[in-house]
């Protein structure tokens, strides 16, 4: 990690030259900058498209390929090897699963990408939230081979859980890539093609997307690098006309983030170097060197000693940025994940309970959901066990008013607001304040029961 985060490499800079190396690298850093998580279903092929996007965009030399070709394949995993650039540990080398969530960059002539490939096994499934919650965009990686695509998409299969989950995290523009078609069972099928993209678009119309603003469908073979970085040769497939991965990415459109609004930044890594480091992507706010801020919930005051986005030191940094800040007057044994980066002027409250409206998804079996019952509660980077305190009402599906009645119990599908607790103080906001750190799921037994946001909090906070 020191390594992506070293220093401008300038020998004996003057005050001048570091100043003029600053201000070119604040003029690169004008693109603007989108966070993409790769999601779906456990082997559809994430790590590879991760892995092949950094090839693709120089990053990865041939000798480095070469290597990891000839290490797949004494694993005899040949076809596993792209997904190495992204599968650094051993564990997922051998397993060929993903189990943390990779991170890498990229760059375009007009966005700055933050790629994060979230793990697609369901016991890992607490990753990908941690992965989704960061991200602007994402990329639903599917497989079209024979009985792949359907084994993620059946009732328990992970295309539909991060989907949905993708969704409740603020996930709002989906590309959906339907890759391996060019695997002997699909061979570029526009049949095989078109019954995925049918059978999706139906799924996603229902999880809440709007398919024909926020949802595009591609076919690409990752382990090849097909119509990744550029649109496809007609001779290998006739009959596609639209757009590559990458064209695909640039064309995104996402509101531009308010730099004006208080500083938050929840803080989902960290590490001790000249100082400690903390990492996250900015929901909130601007922040410069030099800046004066809170950790909380623990009320630390923290001077901001170096900003860097990616490998690169900058002086400030706004909205929508996967930022490392290295900070005096805290140790990193004090902080830890789920904690918030914060203004001082405004600082996020932080409460132990909070009102929700709740959508109740998947109960385990013989379960209702009513007052006592227990769960973990993911929201930001937070991750925390909770308890339902007080159903206070459910909500009329088609008029979306409150039932005047006494509501003891909900099963799946119902609507409701409830008062939620934990037992350590968490910062969070209302979801009409900052929606980032205002949405949330519900799990147990590892199955997403209910999303939600947050509706309200308590005056005294």
């Amino acid at each position: 990690m020191e390594e992506e985060l070293r220093l401008l490499q300038i020998d004996n800079p003057t005050p001048a030259q570091i100043a003029t190396s600053l201000d070119e690298i604040e003029e690169e850093n004008k693109k603007r900058h989108l966070s993409v998580v790769l999601i779906g279903h456990v082997d559809a092929g994430k790590s590879t498209v991760g892995g092949q996007i950094l090839f693709l965009t120089g990053q990865v030399d041939d000798r480095t390929i070469q290597k990891y070709e000839k290490e797949a394949k004494e694993k005899s995993r040949e076809s596993w090897y792209m997904a190495y650039i992204m599968d650094t540990n051993e564990e997922e080398r051998a397993k060929g699963k993903t189990v943390e969530v990779g991170r890498a960059a990229f760059e375009t002539e007009k966005t700055r990408f933050t790629i994060l490939d979230s793990p697609g096994h369901k016991s890992y499934v607490p990753n990908m939230i941690s992965a989704a919650s960061q991200a602007d965009v994402g990329v639903l990686v599917i497989s079209a081979r024979e009985g792949e695509f359907e084994a993620g998409y059946k009732r328990g299969g992970q295309t539909r859980e991060h989907t949905q989950l993708a969704k409740t995290f603020g996930v709002s523009k989906l590309i959906v890539v339907i890759n391996k078609m060019d695997d002997p069972t699909v061979n570029w099928s526009q049949q095989r093609y078109e019954e995925i993209k049918k059978e999706m678009r139906g799924f996603l119309k229902r999880s809440g997307y709007n398919v024909s603003k926020d949802i595009q469908v591609l076919p690409i073979s990752g382990l090849l690098g097909t119509n990744m970085k550029t649109r496809m040769d007609r001779g290998v497939c006739s009959w596609w006309e639209g757009p590559s991965l990458f064209e695909a990415l640039d064309a995104v459109e996402v509101p531009p983030p308010d730099p004006s609004g208080p500083f938050r930044m929840p803080i989902s890594g960290k590490y001790k170097d000249m100082g400690t480091v903390v990492m996250g992507k900015v929901e909130s706010g601007t922040v410069t060197e030099g800046d004066s801020l809170l950790v909380m919930p623990n009320n630390t005051p923290v001077k901001v000693l170096a900003v860097y986005c990616g490998e690169k030191k900058v002086r400030r940094a706004g909205p929508a940025e996967n930022l490392a800040i290295r900070l005096s007057g805290i140790d990193d044994t004090d902080i830890f994940f789920g904690f918030v980066l914060s203004s001082v002027a405004n600082p996020i409250g932080a409460v132990t309970e909070f009102v929700a409206q709740l959508k109740i998804h998947e109960l385990p079996d013989k379960f209702v959901f009513s007052a006592g019952y227990k769960a973990i509660l993911h929201i930001h980077s937070i991750v925390e066990e909770c308890e339902i305190a007080e159903l206070m009402h459910q909500i009329d599906m088609e008029t979306k008013q409150p039932i005047p009645k006494k509501v003891y119990s909900v099963n799946n599908g119902a609507l409701v607001i409830c008062r939620i607790q934990v037992n350590n103080l968490i910062c969070i906001e209302k979801f009409e304040d900052i929606r980032q750190l205002g949405r949330f799921s519900l799990r147990t037994k590892d199955k997403t029961v209910a999303i939600g946001i947050v509706i309200g909090l308590p005056l005294h906070q």
